[in-house]
């Protein structure tokens, strides 16, 4: 028996080297393409989302929501989105933005799919690994995240001239503004300026996958 398992070690730690070595191999050579335009193959990008869906939500879970229907969050949070999100996740009456169809995985289009409030909090704060999705946390607070939580969870209700409407009745970014960046600030260029003709600070940078990719 003890003979077994000795042997049995020796191959286990031999197959283990070899798939380290051919590991080392691959990644090394540069025989990857790490470019947005080559997508993954189905079996990879079938993992990776299951793997993004229960990671998030296993961190989630636990979070306290707060009053969602609360009109003046909601409000806040339409500035914010205007501000920062429109242009990968688009807004009523806005088909496509000129840096959209270049990302990948492709954002969903939150003027049309409705996330789990816990999870998209999460995903807004911490962002994602390896997608253009940044972690807004590190420049906004936890009630302006949830008020920009609270803005989403109407906003596929919403046709284009009530979205317009609300955007041009949002306060201002604050943080934003306190960076000095006033245009980005008080204008909200999505509410009054044709798709692709303003890019606002950035929107470029944000992709939120959903569940529902």
């Amino acid at each position: 028996m003890k003979q077994y398992i000795k042997h049995h070690s020796v191959t286990v730690a031999v197959v283990l080297g070899i798939l380290a070595a051919g590991t080392g191999v691959f990644v090394y050579s540069g025989v990857y393409n790490i470019g947005a335009d080559d997508h993954h193959t189905r079996p990879v990008f079938a993992i990776m989302q299951i793997l993004r869906e229960r990671s998030v939500h296993a961190r989630s879970k636990d979070l306290t929501v707060p009053d969602l229907n609360d009109p003046q969050l909601i409000l806040k949070g339409a500035g914010q989105y205007a501000a920062m999100c429109t242009e990968c996740h688009l807004a009523p009456g806005k088909k496509d933005s000129e840096i959209r169809p270049g990302l990948y995985p492709q954002p969903p289009n939150l003027s049309q799919v409705r996330i789990d409030p816990k999870d998209e909090f999460w995903v807004i704060k911490h962002g994602i690994k390896m997608s253009a999705m940044p972690a807004w946390g590190s420049s906004h607070d936890d009630a302006t995240i949830w008020s920009m939580v609270a803005f989403l969870q109407k906003l596929p209700e919403m046709t284009p001239a009530q979205y317009k409407d609300i955007i041009a009745k949002a306060p201002p970014d604050e943080d934003m503004e306190m960076d000095g960046d006033h245009e980005h600030a008080h204008d909200h260029p999505d509410a009054s300026q044709p798709s692709g003709m303003a890019m606002p600070a950035g929107a470029a940078s944000m992709a939120m996958p959903s569940s529902s990719q």
